[in-house]
């Protein structure tokens, strides 16, 4: 397989790569390649070959809300690393999808762009955040991406707009349709003060810092806010800060963070969330949605 997958001259390829080395939680098995497409021709030419001989395949951002389990992916996992493009004209953002999400925040913010503040502390792609819909103080992607560029099931290249992609919290067309792989987005900003927006950046990160364990590994908020209510709250309510198994522990700074502490597995943090879900259930009769992904 990994002499194949290098035969195909696509890009970079790593064989047995640890899924530790790539997810925010710091842990999971060993995948059988992870592949770097040098672009959208070579991503076809991939996945013309995965789909030919049925193997498994994941489309990988930064991993910040992937939970591998600690056995073998069998399949080959894909970073869109490659696709960085970046182009600004006037409040018009065109950028990759592997482009890095706070470093745009932060770019466009000194220029003076406002609409992306809410994205300086999400620690994911492009992509990623137009999958997941990612957010935070009550904006996220859904208001700001004007359209995007994916690759369909059939391995054609198809703009989708902002009304077909299905934007509501936390999810969207992408995530409901895993097949469609985001490979640019469009976002419409305004033209803000800059010294301002990176005042309420500034201002936000220290708050952060002061409420969030981020000094540990994790992939940020676990459970989805259920409505007209908080995660956070419920879970401290159980008693369960600072509640472990193994290496994985409930935040004593904030109860809807796990985090890898000491040398957690995959079944560690998984055997974790579970538990909480399950508690949450039990004791209010509220059914928490699972802002990450089991990966097995």
């Amino acid at each position: 397989m990994i002499e194949n997958l290098k035969k195909l001259k696509v890009g970079k390829v790593i064989a047995d790569p640890k899924m530790s080395n790539y997810t925010t939680y710091k842990v999971g098995g060993n995948a059988i390649a992870l592949v770097y497409p040098n672009d959208i021709k070579s991503l076809i030419k991939l996945l013309t070959y995965l789909k030919n001989n049925n193997v498994k395949y994941k489309i990988l951002g930064n991993g910040s809300n992937l939970i591998f389990s600690d056995n073998k992916y069998e399949g080959v996992l894909i970073k869109l690393s490659e696709f960085d493009k970046l182009d600004i004209d006037d409040t018009i953002v065109t950028v990759g999808a592997g482009y890095n999400l706070i470093k745009l925040s932060l770019k466009v913010a000194k220029l003076g762009l406002a609409g992306l503040e809410f994205a300086s502390g999400i620690p994911g792609t492009i992509g990623g955040a137009v999958f997941m819909n990612a957010g935070a103080y009550k904006s996220d992607m859904g208001y700001i991406v004007s359209e995007v560029k994916v690759l369909t099931p059939n391995l054609e290249i198809k703009t989708m707009y902002n009304k077909d992609l299905d934007f509501h919290y936390r999810t969207s067309f992408l995530q409901k349709h895993p097949d469609y792989i985001c490979l640019e987005a469009k976002l419409v900003l305004k033209h803000g003060d800059a010294n301002s927006i990176m005042e309420i950046i500034s201002d936000r990160k220290q708050r952060r810092l002061l409420t969030q364990p981020l000094e540990y590994p994790s992939a940020g908020s676990v459970f989805r806010n259920p409505e007209n209510d908080f995660a956070g709250r419920l879970i401290e309510e159980l008693g369960y800060k600072g509640k472990h198994i193994g290496g994985a522990y409930v935040s004593e700074k904030h109860a809807n963070f796990i985090i890898n502490k000491n040398n957690a597995t995959a079944s560690d943090v998984r055997n974790l969330i579970n538990e909480i879900k399950d508690k949450v259930k039990e004791k209010y009769d509220i059914e928490l949605k699972i802002e990450q992904e089991f990966v097995d």
